[in-house]
This record gives structure tokens, C-alpha cells and sequence, in this order.
């Protein structure tokens, strides 16, 4: 058991904090995090955790702004408390996709969150599969940057291993799609498409051989699932695909996902953890739900020990 690690959690992935604390050998922090009847987040430290070095576990997912608050007061609770050093766990990064202006007048609001968090005082961001790398220069403090690949990638070797292709869901995705087929020793194909809205995509056609093979369309998340389903699925199933499965870190899964998983060509979603899918799991049966917790678990050993985290990015 690490000595001198203190893990707290807030209310986003209490589960995965669990998984993480029984790897590691230590218990879940003792930390009340409730609401006044306004709605006000009030958060209490309920033991010392005076020169440890802390690890607070929070995915900003839905409620995002709920769960940023939480993670914002419970840090500023431990940096009052004396904690020595304080890493923010963030699973999943919510807001990643506002990550540059692209209209006028408009924020970045990935920048930010970032703000916020090193404002607020943390030490160290520990996160999973940003939506863009380059958010690691928002923080000008060190951020470790790990992928849910391997984690994926052992899971389709073992249940998808003959004739895979691994698809790109669009062009800026190519780069991601790659290294996964790299590791699978697979073929690659990406989708042609033209976005018209936000949450709204338009497939052209499929570039790459699909025909008569196990299609994987791998992505870093899954929203509302409209771009995976009826577009990329459907595409690909038309060009000849035997199978269609998706892979992503981040099922974010909003509005109607599930609904449109369920109707969908697609036999396999392949997801982790780093967003609770409990429910979720429940409403929709082609979920398929690997933890992340041995990944952050190394991780976070390594941190607190002050070893190589480097060997955990591939």
C-alpha cells in the first residue's frame, strides 16, 4: 500500500474512485459533498489530510457544471486543509471540444476550465483521451496525458482479432484511428463527411476497403451518437462490412444515444468508464463497459513515487 496517498472522489465517479482505491490498497477518502436547498455545492473534508499528497477523482460530465464546482471547492477544501500536493483526476475533460474560436466572438472554453483549475490551485492534472492533445498547453503545470487505447485494444484482440479495419469517423480523427489499427496490425478506413451544425454530419462516402470485414469505428467519445449510428454505421454496413462495432474512451451518450445504438446495424460499443454508464448499461444492451481503473490506479503510483508515467502514454 502507497504510504502518505489520500484519494477523494466527488459525486461523478464515485465507482471508479472504489476500483482505483481497492487497486492501490487504500480506502476512498472521508469527504461529505452535499447541496444547501438553493443548490449551493458544500463540500467537507472529514479527515486530516495535512501534508499528504492527494488525488481527487472527478469526471466533468453530465451535470458538467455541477461536477466542475464539485471539483473546484473540494480542491480549494484540501489546498485549506494543508494537503502537501494536490492531482486533479479528471477521467474525462468536459469541455474539451471548445478547445479554439471558431466563429466569432465566441469563448474557448476549454482554456478556461484550465484556468480555473490551476487558479484553484492543484499541483498536477492526471486525464484520459483529451479530445485534443494541444489542451495540454492551457495548464502551465504538468499534465499526464493517458490513453484508453491499450485498454480498448486488448479487448477487440481477444473477440475481433480476424480481418478487423479500423475506421476513422472523419478527418480529424485519422491520426487516432491509425495508431489504434498500428496496434491491432488492422487496415484503415475513414469516413468522408461535412458537418453541417454541431451534433448534426452528413457522410459522403468511405474511403478505405470495408468489404467483408470486422469494421471498428474508433473515436475518442460518443455524444448523441448521430455521426457513429446513422451515418458511419450505415455507411459502412452499405460498402460490404461483415460486422460493424465502435470503440471510444468517453461514452458521453446524451439525448438520444442510446435510442439510436439500439436501432442501429452496430453489434458491439465497445466504451470504458471514465463517465459512469451504470444506467446507461441498463437502457442499452450492445454496451460494452471496460474500467480504466488498473490505467489511472499505475498512474497515480507513479506520480506519488515520482517515477516514469511515460511508458503508460502508448
Amino acid at each position: 500500500m502507497p504510504e502518505g496517498i489520500k484519494l477523494f472522489t466527488g459525486n461523478s465517479n464515485r465507482a471508479l474512485a472504489k476500483e482505483i482505491a481497492n487497486v492501490l490498497g487504500i480506502p476512498v477518502g472521508d469527504a461529505t459533498v452535499s447541496n444547501f436547498s438553493d443548490g449551493e455545492i458544500m463540500v467537507q473534508v472529514n479527515e486530516n489530510v495535512r501534508g499528504a499528497d492527494v488525488f481527487v477523482i472527478q469526471s466533468t460530465c453530465m451535470p458538467v457544471n455541477n461536477n466542475i464546482m464539485e471539483l473546484l471547492l473540494m480542491i480549494d477544501a484540501l489546498k485549506r486543509a494543508s494537503a502537501a500536493k494536490i492531482t486533479a483526476v479528471i477521467p474525462y475533460y468536459g469541455y474539451a471540444r471548445q478547445d479554439r474560436k471558431v466563429a466569432p466572438r465566441v469563448p474557448i472554453s476549454a482554456r478556461l476550465v484550465a484556468d480555473m483549475l490551476t487558479t484553484v490551485g492543484i499541483d498536477r492534472m492526471l486525464t484520459v483521451d483529451l479530445h485534443a492533445g494541444q489542451i495540454q498547453g492551457f495548464f502551465s503545470i504538468p499534465v499526464d496525458h493517458l490513453y484508453a487505447a491499450p485498454v480498448l485494444a486488448d479487448y477487440v484482440k481477444k473477440k475481433y482479432l480476424n480481418d478487423l479495419v479500423i475506421v476513422s469517423p472523419d478527418a480529424g480523427g485519422v491520426e487516432r484511428a491509425r495508431a489504434f489499427a498500428k496496434r491491432l496490425n488492422a487496415s484503415l478506413a475513414i469516413i468522408d463527411k461535412r458537418r453541417e451544425k454541431a451534433n448534426v454530419s452528413q457522410v459522403m462516402h468511405v474511403i478505405g476497403d470495408v468489404n467483408g470485414k470486422n469494421a471498428i469505428v474508433f473515436d475518442d467519445m460518443i455524444d448523441t451518437a448521430g455521426t457513429i449510428t446513422t451515418q458511419a454505421a450505415a455507411a459502412i454496413k452499405e460498402n460490404g462490412a461483415r460486422r460493424v462495432i465502435t470503440a471510444c474512451a468517453h461514452a458521453v451518450l446524451s439525448g438520444p444515444a442510446l435510442e439510436r445504438i439500439n436501432e442501429s446495424v452496430l453489434e458491439d460499443v465497445i466504451v470504458t468508464n471514465t463517465i459512469p454508464m451504470d444506467e446507461k448499461q441498463e437502457k442499452c444492451k450492445k454496451l460494452t463497459v471496460l474500467s480504466v481503473a488498473p490505467l489511472l490506479a499505475e498512474a497515480i503510483k507513479r506520480i506519488h513515487e515520482e517515477t516514469s508515467v511515460s511508458s503508460l502514454f502508448m
